[in-house]
């Protein structure tokens, strides 16, 4: 099993400052031998972690390394990086996707070529195609804002093509619940997510599992989700 940092990476950190690169080496060591998740889904967890965290130095270079190592592709992160853009904003996902350019230059790995979404679902007006969002939570977005609703229909629009080779419905809900994590809204959106986790096949020990792995990315943030998450039952 791949570490979250890299030999490389903590040679680098310990060259800055050695007993900091042991406090990391430890840590990444304990979190990453969760057992419940892939390294597919550790990826993808401290992908996101970085991006909502503006962590794009060494350890998002590290944590996009240790993918590559174990089998997740660029193509892969970009995909990612889109699907997680409306939850941390376009503005902190972009930063993500150029540092993945620069790094795809730097380890000399081609730039994968992307499918364009079809007119229908980058549409809001009567060309647009349903919206995929439950009845429920439409229904609640209308309540607090029109406007924000039709938003929020476009943005699950637009995520409604995963084809093969793309995020699972299991890895959309862990990713989710991360950023709730990130930015403790652990409410409503934080309770969907988990739903959407469950919907996809964890279990609420897996669900537990990434909380326990996000404790490396803030621990009192983790100990704030451990609480909401305890109190769903």
């Amino acid at each position: 099993m791949t570490t979250t940092v890299t030999p490389a990476s903590l040679d680098r950190l310990a060259a800055l400052d050695p007993a900091f690169a042991q406090l990391v080496g430890a840590s990444a060591r304990f979190l990453r031998a969760v057992p419940e998740l892939t390294d597919r889904e550790k990826t993808f967890l401290a992908v996101t972690a970085d991006v909502c965290q503006g962590s794009l130095g060494l350890a998002f270079t590290a944590h996009v390394r240790a993918g590559i190592a174990a089998g997740v592709s660029t193509s892969d992160l970009r995909e990612l990086l889109r699907f997680v853009s409306y939850d941390c904003g376009y503005h902190a996902a972009s930063a993500g996707v150029e540092r993945i350019a620069e790094l795809e230059t730097e380890l000399g790995i081609p730039r994968p070529e992307v499918d364009l979404l079809a007119d229908e679902l980058v549409s809001t007006g009567p060309d647009a195609a349903p919206s995929p969002l439950p009845d429920a939570v439409r229904a609640r977005l209308g309540e607090l804002d029109p406007h924000f609703a039709e938003y929020f229909d476009l943005q699950s629009r637009m995520r409604t093509g995963h084809g093969p080779g793309t995020l699972t419905e299991r890895e959309r809900g862990l990713v989710s619940l991360s950023v709730d994590v990130h930015y403790q809204t652990l409410a409503e959106t934080f309770r969907i997510h988990v739903g959407r986790a469950r919907r996809g096949g964890a279990t609420p020990e897996d669900v537990r599992a990434a909380v326990r792995f996000l404790a490396q990315f803030g621990v009192t943030r983790a100990w704030c989700a451990w609480e909401a998450l305890n109190a769903m039952g």
